[in-house]
């Protein structure tokens, strides 16, 4: 079993040899991944690129413990997580990762601020944490002035960047963002990448992200380019 050592201490999470197959019908079987490597330092932006259907939204769901592979390995912290049980994998996404989407989700009736803090709330923070660390988690992504606004009062990248905030709030070891800039223009799209980009840089953050944008490219400290299922150069 590979685990952090001192060779690869800046390694937080690595794939090897992912398949992940699917039933389709009774008896039709369809290999969305097929043997697929990726590793991830700590504190980088590390993209996942590739047309629809290529397969890097199912990689990343299982970088991600929200699926398990068919076949295949995911190591972070120093165990397989492939193998835990759902309650481990369950408590890992709740403190250790955090998850950012195409849609927001942001509850319509809330400030950015409870958005935030209610997060928190569901994750059995203490009153004065999750004050704190809302308030900080804003700040982080630019929002200290629009805190108190509605998300209905806020643009499409405000938006998404309270979610940024939500996500990041708990302080998680790794953020997985599965296409978050898919429903925005490509200008604000980009925004939202550098701010990726300045987490990275002056948090230490480490982030995976999908899209089929090639503008967002030349942003990433690593790319992994997939096609069919598989990666290619």
């Amino acid at each position: 079993m590979w685990q952090l050592g001192a060779t690869e201490e800046n390694t937080i999470l690595r794939a090897e040899k992912i398949v992940r197959e699917f039933k389709v019908g009774s008896s039709e079987t369809v290999r969305a991944l097929n043997g697929v490597d990726v590793e991830v330092e700590k504190g980088t932006l590390t993209i996942l690129r590739g047309r629809s259907g290529s397969g890097k939204t199912t990689l990343i769901n299982i970088l991600g413990a929200l699926d398990k592979p068919t076949s295949g390995s995911v190591m972070f912290g120093g165990e397989d997580i492939t193998q835990l049980s759902e309650q481990k994998r369950d408590d890992i996404r709740r403190y250790k990762m955090a998850f950012v989407f195409q849609s927001v989700a942001l509850i319509a009736g809330m400030t950015a601020y409870e958005n935030v803090e209610f997060g928190l709330r569901l994750a059995k923070f203490s009153p004065q944490e999750r004050t704190e660390r809302a308030k900080e988690a804003l700040e982080q992504v630019g929002l200290t002035k629009r805190m108190y606004h509605r998300p209905s009062e806020m643009s499409g990248g405000e938006q998404q960047r309270v979610a940024i905030a939500r996500a990041i709030a708990h302080r998680p070891q790794i953020v997985f963002a599965d296409e978050p800039t898919a429903e925005l223009d490509t200008a604000t799209g980009l925004h939202v990448v550098k701010l990726f980009k300045e987490l990275v840089s002056q948090q230490q953050m480490t982030i995976v992200m999908t899209t089929h944008d090639p503008s967002m490219i030349d942003i990433a400290d690593k790319v992994y380019t997939l096609e069919d299922g598989e990666i290619v150069e």
